[in-house]
């Protein structure tokens, strides 16, 4: 027989009540001192110091739902439910006569809402169209994932891929662009002008892989040495100005840009298929199961790909195997917030148990809760950032935070509260053979029992400041050993870097 369990905690309550945790272990030995790569000026902006390449910390600030620079809206109730004899026939056909509705001038066409009660679904429901939100009414809202398929609850997105433009790919003339910036010179401007959705795209080189020593992998079974023809990088971008050959970009460059090791070009895209304006709110999604490691049952909570902005937030999951969220590899500008995983069913292995991920870029998940995962915060394989995780927790976890495998650029963790591990390593031959997990991951003012950090032998580094935390060499100890900078940053550093980069965009006044 199926059980099911519906015990939930408002996360508002769960973040005050485990705000305060502590761990023994003790703080990283190192003595109270100024940044080496961030100061305070004297009208308390930030000045973001370059390492010897030119190498800054970027501007994370420009993620989330329209980059941050407008709130999360509460599209209006078109159609309200109560639970039925098939909640989700019911609710799907609810949703997709919203889906038809003509837009408003937010883009919003409006929301499904689901009156207090139990709506038990033994499939997937789907949102395919810009401007359609399914909305609970809070926690008392219960969407129950039923039977024994493995799936996903919720499923947000639309469809295809991005297109080029023809006659717009030129090639990018700088020998060298590093971490932090925003421009960039190309050989042909002329095809692009402000507004222009672009692409990036990097492309590995065979002496790429060579300097990164990831083609003599120690191998154990399975392990797949690194390709360079799997390292194609897609920065989605948005021009902001062009002068002359000069082009400016709405998001830094959160990798080192190297000639030498990279092959760099610029062109325009289409995708006509990817939706907008639509998001998932104030639910409590639990998943039947038939034993604690059970797997075939609900997986995910709620699913997002082919999205430019959308938000998923008040959604608290039980008892799925993966977990809560995840922002697939081309979903953009997402805000996830104030959600909660707690309690996943599943073996406790590799692929399972990851409560909030992303594959997505300029994504943002903040204010979340995690309870019995293995991965709570994590980035997959070649996730082209910036992405922020900020003011989350992770409690009874199995494994680490931080970016898992394959060479993820650009991430700021913000404020990350775990009970375990938080690295950023040279993972060698875990798993496939998962290798250097990220560069330009910026680790700020964390807490952890312990912690690994590392820089790549090239491409960039990786950036230690303020937290607490018991400081291991990581799983391969004779790399290059990230510098912790700002142990005692109390009064001189803000606590958040992601609200003070924020607030100097939007509020340039407020302090």
């Amino acid at each position: 027989m199926l059980h099911m369990r519906t015990w939930v905690v408002s996360i508002g309550v769960s973040l005050v009540l485990l705000s305060g945790l502590t761990w023994s272990g003790g703080a990283c030995a190192q003595t109270p001192g100024r940044a080496v790569s961030v100061r305070v000026r004297t009208d308390s902006t930030l000045e973001y110091l370059p390492d010897e390449r030119g190498n800054i910390i970027p501007d994370f600030s420009r993620v989330g739902y329209h980059h941050g620079a407008r709130p999360i809206p509460d599209a209006p109730v078109r159609i309200e439910l109560a639970p039925s004899d098939d909640d989700q026939r019911t609710i799907q056909a609810a949703i997709d006569r919203v889906s038809r509705m003509p837009k408003d001038a937010r883009g919003l066409r409006g929301a499904v809402l689901l009156l207090p009660g139990t709506y038990r679904i033994a499939g997937t429901l789907r949102i395919d169209s810009s401007g359609v939100v399914l909305r609970g009414s809070g926690a008392d809202t219960r969407l129950v994932a039923t039977g024994t398929q493995k799936r996903s609850l919720i499923i947000v997105s639309g469809s295809g891929s991005p297109r080029e433009v023809r006659g717009t790919r030129t090639s990018v003339q700088d020998a060298f662009i590093p971490t932090g910036r925003f421009d960039l010179r190309v050989e042909d401007a002329r095809p692009f002008k402000p507004g222009d959705e672009v692409i990036l795209q990097v492309e590995a080189k065979d002496s790429w892989v060579r300097d990164l020593k990831m083609d003599r992998i120690v191998e154990r079974s399975g392990t797949k040495q690194w390709d360079a023809a799997g390292y194609r990088f897609s920065f989605q971008r948005r021009i902001v100005a062009v002068e002359g050959d000069r082009v400016t970009l709405d998001n830094p460059v959160v990798m080192e840009l190297d000639a030498r090791y990279l092959t760099l070009s610029l062109h325009k895209y289409q995708f006509p298929g990817r939706i907008s304006e639509s998001g998932v709110e104030y639910l409590t999604c639990i998943s039947e199961f038939r034993s604690d490691t059970a797997e075939d049952h609900g997986w995910l909570a709620v699913e997002v790909d082919r999205i430019e902005n959308g938000w998923v937030r008040g959604i608290h999951s039980v008892h799925f195997g993966l977990g809560c969220v995840s922002l697939k590899g081309l979903a953009k500008n997402v805000t996830v917030t104030d959600c909660s995983a707690r309690d996943p069913k599943s073996i406790i292995t590799g692929g399972r148990r990851y409560s909030f991920s992303i594959d997505g870029q300029q994504n943002l998940v903040t204010r979340c809760y995690s309870r019995e995962a293995r991965h709570d915060y994590a980035t997959g394989s070649r996730v082209c950032g910036p992405n922020v995780f900020s003011d989350c927790i992770a409690e009874r976890s199995h494994s680490d935070v931080g970016p898992h495998h394959r060479w993820t650029m650009g991430t700021l963790y913000d404020q990350i509260r775990t009970d375990n591990e938080l690295n950023v390593q040279d993972r060698g031959n875990w798993g496939s053979g998962h290798g250097w997990a990220g560069v330009t991951q910026v680790i700020w003012n964390c807490r952890a029992k312990t912690l690994a950090c590392q820089d790549p032998w090239i491409g960039g580094r990786n950036y230690l400041i303020g937290g607490s935390y018991r400081r291991l060499d990581g799983r391969l100890p004779d790399r290059i050993q990230t510098k912790a900078e700002a142990p005692d940053m109390t009064g001189w550093l803000p606590p958040s870097l992601y609200q003070r980069q924020w607030r100097a965009r939007y509020q340039p006044t407020g302090g």
